[in-house]
């Protein structure tokens, strides 16, 4: 098998299981956070660092906000099964990069790999992030160009892959939608929030040898629980988030 080839089918099988990459990162903190000595890491700075994690994990999930809510039907999915694109984004957010929801995911791991407080898992998490989400990337592309040819050439030659090229910005030819945001980025926020409440659970176990969180870090996740729990019923028992040529 060539390397093209070979890239292709790891992309393809790493794209189906794409959902899993957070346990892989859950498992491999632990050690991580286990070595880290937050006794001699000073209050302020632990909380400045913080304070920047939540606001980059929220530049990213509003990274995928706007993707999501300015896309038709047919693209940006949460397909696993195979690919899929009934047609080729190339407005709006996808005027500036071509997988700006990959970006978004690397933006919110990103914030919860600082909230560990330990530079070499940031370091770690990033380079795994980026193996992995390399080989999605070449077999999405892969698909892409056989489905629309010239067409996803003449768009992606000069178009950079993941970090955007502000300048290049053009109007999105979709409105925004905050029902195709409501309907399919719950789950997301949800995993967010509990991947952040996780490490600082177990920060304060290796740190303390207690299991807690604090008190606002509990009512913030009840709080997104209900919420997640309100659009998952209102999406699968009502037609209130039902709409049409959006996915």
């Amino acid at each position: 098998m060539g390397l093209i080839q070979s890239m292709e089918k790891q992309g393809n099988f790493l794209f189906k299981y794409r959902g899993q990459f957070p346990v892989i990162l859950f498992l491999l903190v632990i050690p991580f956070v286990h070595s880290t000595d937050y006794h001699n890491i000073n209050l302020q700075n632990q909380k400045f660092s913080l304070y920047i994690a939540i606001t980059i994990s929220i530049i990213g999930t509003l990274v995928r906000f706007y993707t999501i809510g300015t896309t038709t039907e047919g693209t940006s999915g949460r397909n696993t099964e195979k690919q899929v694109a009934t047609v080729l984004n190339s407005t709006g957010i996808y005027s500036m990069l071509r997988h700006p929801l990959y970006f978004g995911n690397y933006l919110i791991w990103l914030g919860i790999a600082i909230s560990t407080f330990n530079f070499y898992f940031i370091i770690i998490m990033s380079l795994i992030f980026w193996i992995y989400y390399e080989r999605i990337i070449f077999a999405e592309e892969q698909f892409l160009k056989k489905k629309f040819g010239v067409k996803f050439s003449n768009w992606s030659v000069n178009l950079p892959a993941f970090f955007p090229s502000l300048l290049q910005f053009k109007k999105s030819k979709t409105p925004f939608s905050m029902i195709s945001v409501l309907r399919r980025e719950y789950s997301g926020v949800l995993a967010t929030i509990i991947a952040f409440t996780y490490i600082e659970v177990l920060r304060n176990y290796f740190k303390d040898k207690v299991w807690e969180i604090s008190t606002l870090s509990c009512q913030f996740l009840i709080v997104i629980i209900v919420i997640v729990l309100v659009l998952r019923s209102l999406k699968h028992y009502t037609k209130i988030l039902d709409e049409t040529g959006r996915s």
